[in-house]
């Protein structure tokens, strides 16, 4: 395997199959994988609502995955992508639901705000199952 370090995005909250799919999708990429956890206020302005657990809390839960070698605390503000200029990954790899990452990406390098990256989307697995929005919605019921 060429030497390539991929990043990963979410918010994690409460590991489940389709995330364990992901990171293992993801990994088959690269050789080191590294996943940026949405900070709790991230996490709000993009569901509607806080996760279930802190961003502590979904740190803990990551570093228990062998397939991720680092995982770090997301930027304090949506499209910054201080990260990415930090990591200096070799490619982002993006879930299958997560399209407005994937557009805010590809105009923050259409316009030079980050430097070029390849960009690679995954498939999903079991949505109608594994996906955290309708688990955690279930949780609460």
């Amino acid at each position: 395997m060429i030497n390539k370090k991929v990043i990963i995005f979410g918010v994690f909250d409460g590991i489940h199959e389709g995330h364990k799919f992901f990171i293992n999708d993801a990994r088959k990429h690269g050789n080191h994988l590294v996943a940026v956890v949405a900070r709790d206020n991230i996490a709000k302005e993009l569901k509607g609502n806080f996760p279930q657990h802190n961003e502590e809390e979904r740190i803990k839960e990551l570093l228990k995955i062998e397939e991720i070698d680092l995982v770090l605390l997301g930027d304090p503000k949506i499209g910054t992508y201080n990260i990415l200029k930090e990591v200096k990954p070799d490619a982002v790899f993006l879930g299958y639901d997560q399209h407005s990452l994937s557009k805010n990406l590809k105009e923050s390098i259409e316009s030079g705000k980050i430097l070029p990256i390849e960009i690679i989307y995954g498939e999903p697995y079991k949505p109608e199952i594994f996906h955290s929005s309708f688990l955690n919605t279930n949780e609460k019921n």
